[in-house]
């Protein structure tokens, strides 16, 4: 990735860069992928199945797709907010993006054992070590590492993401007192707060601030002139997508093996059927998110940013689906926030519609119970739900993306 940075790099102004130095793509990418995020929520609150999409024995192409969609939002979400700090940056001082970045990411982390945490449960006080709080703690080191020269910082981002999977047989239980450290660094599982409070670490730091890193530095090839950075991003993808087609049709490197504290079937082989074989290629491990994972889905989008850049040259986002989008990319964290209440709303009240039991939504839901017997719908009904909350959603946050333009309030950055 290091060598396509510029030595040099100026803005160059684009006529897709709004004065907020806004790019109009990125952002229509990053609304895909929340639009993306709350189908996968929607499976969570409205599914009747008890076991997971990844299941191997038991999963098939339509609920396993479903679910392997979503694997894009995450790594979207650390590599787009690297890009977007150093979009963030090129306006401000190193200080300013800095403090910016620490104290964006205390507040984020805030946010998730309170206002995200009873999103998901509807108890208060109710958090785990999710999405929002790794996006928060790799804020606040990203506004040490910032102050490195782009290049370095590019660099070793790109070798962290290379390299951890070197780190998988390392197990918590190694470092003694310490164990909760290599939990939150490498680790899915759980670790002992004060009083002795168990919370659940779903989402690592590393390699996340490692995506992050290298979301930072691909900011600077939007630096070059439309034409070449598509062609940039493009190749960039290709490459991407290529090494994840290679080492996981070779088994070589990559991706943990089965049971070894992830979730994935680790590695690649012929399945009786060819539905599992096409699925077991697709299966590798988000927790915490191996380089083939990361492979996989960053080198298809950053295909998909190219060619939306080059379209929305063309045709600006005046209406339609690519309008709403870009609404829904401008205004990430409302529309996360939201998304959880909502769904968890409506999960309830289709509960009390359809007769099926309401209480265990309201003291904990999935996270702190067993799912009922007699709760829940299929595929089409999750569908359907999924697209009645993004079409509700549309409303506030395009109120809320017209509030952060007509006013520059600093907190507003927050949310």
């Amino acid at each position: 990735m290091s060598s396509t940075l510029p030595a040099n790099p100026t803005v160059i102004a684009s006529p897709k860069a709004t004065p907020l130095g806004r790019i109009d793509s990125i952002d229509v990418l990053r609304g895909l992928v929340m639009v993306i995020m709350a189908l996968d929520h929607s499976r969570d609150f409205f599914t009747h199945l008890r076991f997971e999409p990844e299941t191997l024995a038991r999963t098939y192409y339509a609920l396993f797709l479903t679910r392997w969609v979503t694997h894009f939002c995450a790594p979207l979400f650390f590599f787009l907010a690297g890009t977007g700090a150093y979009f963030y940056g090129r306006r401000r001082t190193p200080a300013e993006l800095s403090r910016f970045l620490w104290t964006r990411g205390l507040w984020l982390i805030v946010l998730e054992f309170t206002v995200v945490g009873t999103a998901w449960t509807f108890q208060i006080p109710f958090g785990f070590f999710g999405v929002i709080w790794a996006l928060g703690a790799c804020m606040v080191l990203m506004a040490a590492a910032v102050r490195l020269p782009v290049r370095w910082l590019g660099g070793l981002s790109v070798l962290m993401i290379a390299t951890h999977d070197l780190l998988d047989h390392i197990r918590p239980q190694q470092f003694g007192s310490l164990a909760w450290l290599w939990t939150l660094l490498h680790v899915r599982g759980f670790v002992l707060l004060p009083f002795q409070i168990p919370e659940f670490v779903l989402f690592q730091i590393v390699p996340w601030v490692g995506v992050m890193g290298a979301g930072y530095a691909f900011g600077t090839i939007f630096t070059l002139e439309p034409e070449r950075r598509r062609q940039v991003v493009a190749r960039l993808g290709m490459v991407l997508t290529f090494a994840f087609v290679l080492l996981r049709l070779s088994n070589l490197y990559g991706n943990p093996p089965a049971g070894q504290g992830g979730v994935s079937q680790g590695d690649w082989h012929i399945q009786p059927t060819v539905e599992k074989t096409v699925i077991l290629f697709l299966d590798v491990e988000k927790y915490p998110p191996s380089l083939q994972f990361l492979l996989m889905t960053l080198g298809p989008s950053l295909l998909l940013l190219a060619w939306l850049d080059k379209r929305m040259s063309d045709q600006p986002a005046s209406s339609g689906l690519t309008s709403a989008l870009l609404t829904f990319g401008r205004v990430p964290m409302f529309f996360y926030v939201l998304h959880l209440y909502l769904i968890h709303a409506m999960a309830v009240a289709a509960a009390a519609l359809f007769h099926q039991p309401v209480a265990w939504l309201l003291h904990g839901g999935f996270f702190l119970n067993a799912t009922p017997d007699g709760y829940g719908h299929g595929l089409p009904f999750i569908y359907l739900m999924w697209v009645t909350a993004v079409v509700i959603l549309y409303f506030p946050s395009r109120w809320w993306a017209g509030l952060k333009h007509r006013r520059k309030d600093w907190w507003l950055s927050y949310l």
